[in-house]
């Protein structure tokens, strides 16, 4: 299972550092540390903590419909595929993506829970809703 310092796991999930350091600090996860002795956290955490947030309906500013440009960069949270298929879940920052891929891909990218990878969204026609 991959690891990640700090810092990727802030970049991942939109928040700072030292957001991530009090995490650790407070139990929120438990922390690692990399061959070189780094803080890291690992990929399954970092995945299960990625899904905990972006569920933070709670938080008005999370639950917010948002426009964001052609790519979003995230952990995987969820793979499941059978024999010709796969939905992959990402969460990129507040963002939940969805991805319905051949299974053969998602073998051909090692996409598995706690790899970060990037979605390109492409599409035609896009509906926006504006909060009253």
């Amino acid at each position: 299972m991959p690891e990640y310092r700090y810092s990727e796991a802030a970049d991942l999930l939109g928040v700072s550092d030292d957001t991530v350091r009090r995490w650790a600090d407070h139990g929120r996860f438990t922390p690692t540390r990399t061959p070189s002795g780094t803080a890291a956290i690992d990929g399954a955490d970092l995945a299960a903590l990625a899904v905990e947030l972006a569920d933070g309906t709670d938080d008005p500013a999370r639950s917010r419909a948002r426009s964001a440009r052609n790519q979003f960069r995230g952990i995987v949270t969820r793979v499941v595929t059978d024999t010709v298929m796969a939905q992959v879940e990402l969460c990129c920052g507040p963002y939940r993506v969805v991805s319905l891929i051949s299974a053969e891909a998602v073998r051909d990218l090692g996409l598995e829970v706690g790899v970060v990878a990037v979605a390109g969204v492409k599409s035609t026609n896009v509906t926006l809703e504006v909060e009253v």
